[in-house]
């Protein structure tokens, strides 16, 4: 089932719809990214209330016309002190339940809020608010597919610089560089270029280590489109590949094309990960698989549902999620294979382009 794309008036709606099972009266807004999929606002400071028969958007004097030009059906209220602002805004006079999302507010904010606001709870929501994010419409998946294609194309521009003697960081940012000029917003996080034993560390950054003959080469990308983000890992050997890397890339692919045929609404997200784990724990190399097979990709690069051995949640259509299971041998190499995919009834879509078979550049 394809999910229409809704106007940020109705994603507010249908937020306001589920206040009574947050079992608050009200929801107080600091994440911007949770800002810019209601409202279409995308400064990057303000606070959002919403509640029934209220949505107010409040920014300081620097987005005031970038507010009214970004957001509509919200009441633009300016300050000059974030706290002040929503001390009025929240005065509804008698006792009133606020939520607010936890991860989005810090221990002094809280403090101060709970000082200004009298006669007012606040409920910090864990997940209630994130999970509003998680199924995409058209419009989302169709930034998406854009981000990945961008990707794409800018690491088809700079597939001629990854040879024996180039630094890892110089083909990172020549690929940032490239995605930018292929119409990027920005990268979707730091790019991953890692290689050798550095490609071992699953975050590495690149550094000033120039690429070797033999080495795997491990790169983790994406690009940003209308502030959404794509995400994938393409690993790679230079020159020549020994036997134990070509064994360890094939189970490793063995692990991911068995999690992606168990992709499809209704499936348990822990379920999926056993089957990838389970796949390289078959391998021996169980231990090296030291993370979980995927995350939610949105407006945030690790957003709603988590794929690992303790979720809890379930797949639904139009959630777009990575699979990306992985091994890494302290000291020697580390192999990951990622794509992005959309969640459909029966199945899956695989929104990335890279292609995942076994590859050996500038093999002599």
């Amino acid at each position: 089932m394809q999910h229409s794309s809704l106007t940020p008036s109705e994603r507010m709606a249908k937020l306001v719809s589920r206040l009574t099972d947050f079992d608050v009266d009200v929801l107080l807004l600091l994440d911007m990214k949770n800002i810019r999929y209601l409202t279409g606002f995308t400064g990057s400071d303000g606070g959002l209330v919403i509640g029934k028969g209220r949505r107010v958007l409040m920014v300081d004097g620097r987005y005031v016309n970038q507010a009214k030009r970004e957001a509509g059906d919200v009441e633009i209220f300016e300050y000059r002190d974030k706290m002040d602002a929503i001390e009025e805004v929240l005065s509804y006079g008698g006792s009133v339940t606020v939520g607010f999302e936890s991860a989005a507010m810090s221990v002094d904010t809280f403090c101060k809020l709970k000082e200004k606001l009298k006669g007012v709870e606040l409920r910090g929501l864990s997940d209630g608010i994130s999970t509003i994010r998680a199924i995409k419409d058209e419009g989302e998946i169709g930034c998406i597919k854009k981000a990945a294609d961008i990707s794409f194309q800018a690491l088809a521009a700079v597939r001629d610089l990854i040879k024996p003697g180039v630094r890892e960081k110089d083909i990172a940012l020549e690929l940032e560089f490239q995605m930018g000029k292929h119409g990027a917003e920005g990268a979707s996080f730091p790019t991953i270029v890692a290689s050798g034993a550095n490609s071992a560390l699953p975050h590495a950054a690149p550094g000033a280590r120039r690429l070797e003959e033999g080495d795997i080469v491990l790169m983790d990308f994406g690009a940003i489109y209308s502030g959404y983000r794509s995400d994938e890992t393409w690993t790679f050997a230079v020159g020549r590949a020994d036997e134990d890397q070509r064994k360890a890339y094939a189970l490793v692919k063995d692990a991911q094309e068995r999690a992606l045929e168990a992709v499809r609404a209704g499936a348990a997200c822990k379920e999926i990960d056993r089957v990838a784990r389970s796949c390289i724990e078959d391998g021996n190399m169980g231990t090296y698989f030291t993370h979980g097979t995927g995350h939610g990709v949105g407006l945030d690069v690790h957003e709603t549902p988590r794929i690992g051995v303790k979720s809890e949640s379930i797949l639904e259509a139009g959630m777009v999620v990575t699979i990306e299971p992985g091994v890494y041998i302290p000291d020697l190499w580390g192999i990951r294979i990622e794509d992005t995919v959309l969640v459909k009834e029966s199945g899956y879509e695989i929104l990335t382009n890279v292609s995942k078979e076994f590859m050996i550049l500038n093999q002599s």
